[in-house]
Parts: structure tokens; sequence; C-alpha cells
């Protein structure tokens, strides 16, 4: 069957893990979804993952829909042989459920499909297979808005600067960012935690440190990351936020 005309693959955002945090529009994108594909990993691959298991718990319907494609967590940086692997075969089921007649195709993703997502390698990859692609994205909250509202701590105000860094990218990436930014969000720091409260300590010992993990789910786990417990290693995916003190009502305007 050929493809119908104009085919769509939509990037959703379906939040940090909380079913409740999906937003009404990536609930409707997956209702009218023809497939949806959801990033598994090696350790989940033969189980739900966190993004399917948002998105069957808000869109009960989508069950049926629902494609697993690989997501490697082998690689840490640059472009490996699995992680080329992993996005050829990402692609390709995008291309074939197209190919077979699927107008619409979501990839439904964790957080936000701009910030730290395979959803802009799978478009590239599938854009250049399947003519005259739709390519659309469906925002979601973030891990660190949802770690802001858990520790009720804002993420920035008045003429603060909001710094957004991956420690896999390294601790002096890390270091930098505190040297110039008011409030600093580290994504992926849980193998990384002693050296990450480490470079906090040294460059500002004076702001507040909130280490989350698995914010929102029945799990969640909140530290004060200057508690000397908090240095013990903590998930992949474990998120700190570092923010300054503000003892004014207004005082950052």
């Amino acid at each position: 069957m050929e493809a119908l005309h104009e085919p769509r693959l939509v990037g959703v955002g379906v939040g940090p893990g909380d079913p409740e945090l999906i937003t009404v529009k990536a609930v409707r994108a997956l209702e009218e979804a023809d497939i949806i594909l959801v990033p598994r990993t090696e350790r989940s691959a033969n189980t739900a993952g966190r993004a399917d298991t948002i998105v069957t718990t808000a869109v009960p319907s989508a069950a049926g829909r629902i494609v697993a494609t690989p997501f490697s967590m082998r690689e840490r940086s640059g472009v490996g042989p699995e992680r080329r692997a992993a996005w050829a075969e990402s692609r390709d089921a995008a291309v074939r459920a197209f190919r077979e007649g699927a107008r619409t195709v979501c990839f439904a993703t964790v957080g936000d499909p701009s910030v730290y997502s395979t959803f802009s390698y799978l478009a590239a990859e599938v854009a250049g297979e399947i003519e005259d692609l739709r390519i659309e994205v469906v925002p979601g909250i973030t891990a660190m808005q949802a770690l802001a509202a858990a520790g009720r701590t804002p993420l920035v105000e008045g003429r603060e600067v909001l710094a957004l860094v991956p420690v896999t990218g390294g601790v002096d990436v890390l270091t930098a960012a505190l040297e110039t930014a008011d409030t600093v969000v580290a994504y992926k720091a849980g193998r990384h935690l002693p050296e990450v409260l480490d470079a906090i300590a040294a460059t500002r010992p004076e702001h507040d440190v909130t280490i989350g993990t698995d914010v929102g789910l029945a799990g969640e786990v909140l530290r004060d990351g200057k508690d000397p417990a908090a240095r013990e290693a903590a998930p992949y995916f474990s998120t700190v936020l570092v923010t300054p003190a503000r003892p004014t009502t207004g005082g950052r305007l």
C-alpha cells in the first residue's frame, strides 16, 4: 500500500513521568496517530519503558498502536555502531509504517522533543526516505520544571540567567556554567554525582542544591545536595538543580 499524501511525523513530548503532566495537545496527537513509536533502552527492551507507560496510562486506546524502537545507552558520546544501528532501526520502523499506509506516526519522548531528545535524529533520518514528509513537534514538560515544582523552588526570577548542562559533556562544562549563570540544571548527573557536587561546592558554595530522581512518580526521591549522604551515586537520569539564595522578595528584579 502506498503512503498517503502528506505523511506526518510528530514528536510528542509526554512529560517527565507523571501521566497527569502530559498536555491536552499531546493526548490528541497520540489519539490521532496510526502508529506510536516509543524508545526503549537495552535495560527495558522487553518491558514497558517510561515513555510507553505514560502513553498507555494517559491514552489507554494507544496500547495496540505502540511500536518499541531501540535507544542505545551503551555509547555515552559520539556516534558509534550501536547508536547508528539503533537510529537505523527506528528510522526503518517509521518508514515501514508510512509505506504500509500510515498517515501519522508519532514518536513519544520523555520530557520535550526539543530538549536532548532523539526525535531530531529520527526526523532527519525519516525525511531522507519519505517524500513530502511533514514534521511537527508537540512540546512537553521537562524534568527541570518538574523538579523545580516538586522542590517548590523557582527556576529563575527577575534578571537571573538559566543554564542547562548535560553532565555527559564533562564536569568542566558544568563548572563553566556555574561560573556564568545564576541557576544551573545538570541533566544525567546520577553516575557523576560526587564530581558534580564537588564542582558546585567549589564554584557556588552559597547556592541551594536539590537532587531529583523519578520526580512525579511513586518512587520520587528529592535530596538536599549539601547533605553528605547525597553524594551516593544515583540513577543515570537524576537531575540536579542549583539555585541562588533569594533572601528578599523581588530582590532579583
